[in-house]
């Protein structure tokens, strides 16, 4: 859904753990808006305790967008991110709501913002062809067919990234032309919004003791129970975002690859890993605006004066 004039868009980001979700409900709260969730997890139906969803009383209470759209079975990529998600960002303008844009995946939020390319439509047949000779072949073969075919894309692609080594083969067979090709035509140049960026942070060791607690507490409410449903709904470690934070360990454990303990430990580990890559990712946006979660009066101040401002 393409949006034309420039209309006021807050994004609040930050690493996991942060308090981005307490924070943004307050400022949604006073400035009457609603909430457009930009995490690539959260989109997933079932995945409730792993992902930290926002409680049904929360999303009740401020309109929230872009949580619970699709069943862990279903391709879900940027592209289709920023089309849904503007058209949510579309809905709170017409309800008369400022629009929050609050998360911590970094590239969804920088796909709503200024927009993918668009290359062409998705064809089912290449994808499932890509997908068997991927099976058959491995994911080394697969990324050496792109390393031919779109260099550019393969040096930024993970080699065990086979989801994104496909996606990025796919682009190629259907157009004949690269997947960097489009992305550099591109340039994310698509600039309808006047974007105000928040991002949260904590010294180090206050965000990793809040990590921790919040991995502690995810076992409490029953992380295991949740993966464990799951599996018996059919989702399994061919699924893609049966593989994500917190999920693949859980898998590790009930596979027996792993112990209880250590399963935690160790997800206590790549979860602070996690979050010190998003904050990377942040710091390189010079237009992002810094401040802990606790700021309140002066981010409502800021916010304040941000919409008061002529466009």
């Amino acid at each position: 859904m393409a949006i034309t004039a420039r209309r006021k868009l807050i994004v609040i980001c930050g690493p996991t753990g942060i308090g981005k979700t307490n924070l943004s409900l307050a400022l949604a709260q006073i400035f009457e808006g609603g909430i457009v969730g930009a995490d690539s997890m959260q989109i997933y139906k079932y995945m409730d305790i792993g992902t930290a969803k926002p409680s049904i009383q929360e999303r009740t209470r401020i309109p929230h967008y872009m949580i619970d759209i699709v069943t862990p079975d279903v391709d879900y990529d940027a592209a289709r991110f920023s089309r849904e998600g503007r058209a949510a960002v579309a809905h709170l303008y017409q309800q008369g709501r400022i629009p929050f844009v609050v998360g911590g995946t970094g590239f969804y939020i920088k796909a709503l913002v200024y927009g993918l390319f668009d290359s062409a439509p998705a064809d089912d047949d290449i994808r499932h062809k890509l997908r068997e000779a991927a099976e058959n072949e491995g994911g080394e073969a697969m990324y050496r067919r792109l390393l031919i075919v779109d260099p550019a894309s393969a040096a930024r692609i993970h080699p065990n990234d086979t989801y994104r080594v496909i996606r990025a083969l796919e682009i190629y067979e259907r157009t004949g032309r690269p997947m960097s090709r489009y992305q550099e035509t591109h340039a994310f140049a698509d600039d309808p919004f006047d974007v105000l960026k928040i991002c949260l942070n904590r010294d180090r060791e206050t965000l990793y003791a809040r990590i921790d607690h919040r991995v502690a507490q995810m076992m409490e409410e029953g992380l295991i129970n949740e993966v464990k449903n799951l599996l018996e709904m059919g989702y399994s470690e061919k699924h893609r975002p049966m593989q994500a934070l917190g999920y693949r360990h859980v898998l590790d454990f009930l596979a027996g690859r792993t112990d209880l303990d250590e399963m935690v430990d160790t997800l206590k580990r790549d979860t602070r890993h996690y979050a010190k890559r998003q904050l990377t990712w942040f710091r390189k946006d010079k237009e992002m605006i810094w401040h802990s979660p606790e700021d309140i009066d002066a981010l409502a101040e800021r916010i304040r004066r941000f919409l008061e401002a002529s466009l």
